[in-house]
């Protein structure tokens, strides 16, 4: 039953060993291209690996042959220059051939080896650098939603894919057009920070958001912005539009701009108001409405209006009735014209005086009280 069981385990575990055995063992030095292009005067970086398949680790010094005369390399490993290194069993060690080529590099193919030699193994990695040509930089500009809609207090948005269709990196700048007093802000597709150039590595594309806002003044129609990108005599333009379909406003305030009047107790007062529309679109379904301390009354003449035009004023009373018991003194009432998507307020004072009516029933009452005292006196006094 023992020898059985051992058996088991065994003919269990053979697959698992198997699975983490390589097919094939040995020492690589690997990278996805071989051969590449490279430009006179730049930097050029070449991914490789270390791959060590079933051997024992050893420490491997790292170089490379077939520099051409003025050309400076590096071998980097996480960022770093280095001069050796060690993979695991099974493991790789990613590096990088950071190669220099000076300005005047003489043009056609170049053959290097990456060497990585140990005390028991060796290999290497013959790369081969192409001195290309120079080309001239080209971009690219295009959005999906070129033309947008709203009023003057919109916010206008776009975002812009921009392309680097050349084959070096380039840092492109960033400039619009629009009508006078259009102000315009870039920021990058997915951030908030106001930009004027953005880098785009060769072959790359980067997205990039325009946000314009036109004057609050501005009239119904429709304003194009021209967006140009630029880099190195490279350019690439773009027209986005807006379409302004206008935007009233409301001002309510009272004849004179005087806020301010006079009312008596348990009379009415009447007061002018000033219902104006100084936006660039008609004003629809405009209702007066009030706000007066308790008891009071407020109505208005008129008290709705159905439409009021850019530019137009029209007049509106105010009646407002004190409570009859009102304490002499100033008070405030809010008017309010509330319209579509429209609203505007004003707060009135109202200085309240009492009837003189009550004024002499008043002093009557104190001279019938005087009397009554001093016939009192008179009567009770002399006993």
């Amino acid at each position: 039953m023992r020898r059985l069981l051992i058996a088991l385990l065994v003919f269990i575990a053979a697959p698992a060993f198997a699975a983490d055995t390589p097919a094939v063992k040995g020492l690589w030095l690997l990278t996805d291209y071989p051969s590449q292009t490279v430009r006179p005067g730049e930097a050029a970086t070449v991914r490789f690996k270390l791959q060590n398949a079933g051997m024992a680790p050893e420490q491997l010094a790292l170089s490379v042959g077939g520099v051409p005369t003025g050309w400076k390399v590096d071998i980097l490993g996480g960022g770093q220059p280095v001069a050796a290194a060690m993979p695991a069993l099974n493991e790789s060690v990613s590096l990088q051939l950071r190669v220099d080529v000076p300005r005047d590099a003489r043009p056609g193919s170049h053959n290097v080896t990456v060497q990585a030699r140990g005390a028991a193994q060796s290999i290497d990695l013959p790369l081969t650098l192409t001195i290309a040509s120079e080309t001239p930089a080209k971009l690219g500009l295009k959005t999906k939603l070129p033309s947008l809609m709203g009023t003057p207090r919109s916010s206008f948005e776009y975002t812009l894919t921009v392309s680097n269709d050349s084959g070096k990196d380039l840092t492109v700048a960033l400039a619009a057009q629009g009508p006078a007093n259009f102000q315009s802000t870039f920021t990058e597709g997915y951030g908030s920070n106001e930009i004027s150039s953005i880098p785009i590595e060769a072959g790359q594309s980067k997205d990039i958001r325009i946000k314009v806002t036109p004057p609050r003044d501005v009239k119904a129609g429709n304003y194009p912005v021209l967006v140009r990108v630029s880099a190195e005599g490279a350019t690439a333009e773009q027209r986005v539009t807006l379409q302004i379909s206008g935007q009233g406003k409301l001002a309510l305030t009272a004849r004179d701009n005087r806020l301010s009047g006079e009312a008596e107790a348990g009379k009415p007062a009447t007061y002018t108001l000033i219902l104006a529309n100084d936006g660039t679109a008609p004003v629809e379904d405009v209702e007066l409405a009030g706000s007066v301390p308790t008891n009071w009354k407020v109505e208005f003449n008129p008290k709705n209006l159905a439409s009021l035009a850019p530019n137009e004023r029209k007049e509106v009373l105010a009646v407002v009735t004190p409570a009859d018991k009102t304490i002499a003194g100033d008070y405030v009432a809010s008017f309010r014209a509330n319209a579509r998507g429209e609203s505007s307020s004003a707060d009135f004072r109202i200085t309240v005086t009492t009837s003189t009516v009550w004024g002499i029933v008043g002093i009557g009452i104190i001279a019938v009280a005087l009397l009554v005292l001093l016939g009192a006196v008179a009567r009770f006094g002399r006993r």
